[in-house]
């Protein structure tokens, strides 16, 4: 087909060159090209908003305080979910733990009131409780990611025996104290 068509171009080559278009025609084309390139520009350009200082601020500070409470609540709700369940793990242990549990807390009031008498010595006791009570409290802690969750709760009712322990010692020592106290009062007395 392309060999007929090269035919037919040759063959009515001269009549191709005496049709010219009209002088007309290139005009209109530059024309509608300019007018093509017009519509391409029509999209204007928009004028840049511009904000005040005021207003920036305060859009920062509403972001800040959206932030912040939302940092609040997260930080609530992982403390919520710190507890663990002791009698899941083991009914007994929960009952245990929460027996010494109570018996440092009544030891602890009885060693308050009876130490009244001399605040040092209360000091140096309460210092020794608060060593035992801080791994108490990282034991606590460790629970929830434990993986033997069981062993860290005899650990902790270990921990809280140890502190009646001691707490029991301290009150027997105090108590000495107080008594040798008394008795060197009534030696005093009686001379």
């Amino acid at each position: 087909m392309s060999k007929r068509f090269e035919d037919f171009m040759h063959d009515n080559n001269e009549e191709f060159n005496e049709i010219e278009p009209s002088a007309d025609l290139w005009g209109k084309i530059e024309a509608q090209l300019n007018f093509l390139d017009e519509e391409q520009e029509v999209p204007k350009k928009r004028e840049a908003k511009t904000f005040s200082l005021g207003f920036v601020l305060k859009v920062a500070a509403s972001v800040i305080i959206v932030m912040g409470i939302g940092f609040g609540i997260y930080i609530q709700s992982q403390k919520g979910t710190k507890g663990v369940d002791l009698a899941a793990i083991n009914p007994e242990y929960a009952q245990q733990q929460v027996h010494y549990a109570s018996l440092v807390e009544t030891k602890l009031t009885e060693l308050k009131s009876a130490s009244k008498n001399d605040p040092q010595l209360y000091k140096e006791f309460s210092a020794e409780i608060a060593k035992m009570d801080s791994t108490y409290k990282k034991l606590n802690n460790d629970l929830v990611t434990s993986p033997n969750q069981e062993r860290v709760l005899r650990a902790m009712i270990r921990n809280l025996q140890i502190q009646t322990e001691v707490l029991t010692q301290q009150l027997n020592v105090i108590e000495q104290f107080n008594q040798m106290k008394k008795e060197q009062k009534n030696e005093t007395k009686n001379i």
